[in-house]
């Protein structure tokens, strides 16, 4: 395995990670224009393959929201989705500042909240969909 992390991810590929965890494609026009409207994105690659993603949605404000937080199933458990997720911590917590706060939201699938969990996420009222997790970070600088 050759693993790089690149912020590029095209709609086919994109697509294509929603299938390998047996999620409902989207059309391709709207994953195209979500990916135009996307703040960050981290692809996670083992050669030229896409084999995990994920990106931040933002008002550019406070609130930030990871998406479709997606590793291909033979490649899970080998530290991918952490690091997919170190990556985008960092990308948000390098845009706090001073006495600064941002909101960061996620849905976690069902099953997978205790991996956010470890990031420092909150469990929310789950129903059959997983449960919603959200964090606040604030600046460390003094």
């Amino acid at each position: 395995m050759n693993i790089t992390y690149t912020n590029h991810l095209s709609a086919e590929e994109f697509n294509g990670l929603r299938a390998d965890v047996g999620w409902t494609p989207i059309d391709h026009g709207l994953v195209v224009k979500g990916l135009e409207n996307t703040a960050f994105v981290v692809c996670a690659r083992d050669g030229e393959k896409a084999i995990g993603m994920a990106r931040v949605i933002t008002d550019f404000g406070y609130v930030y929201y990871i998406a479709n937080v997606v590793v291909s199933p033979e490649y899970q458990g080998k530290g991918i989705g952490r690091e997919i997720m170190t990556r985008i911590l960092a990308y948000i917590n390098n845009d706090v500042s001073g006495d600064q706060v941002r909101y960061i939201a996620l849905m976690a699938a069902e099953g997978k909240e205790e991996f956010y969990e470890k990031f420092g996420f909150l469990k929310r009222p789950s129903g059959k969909s997983g449960c919603g997790m959200t964090m606040w970070v604030e600046s460390t600088e003094v």
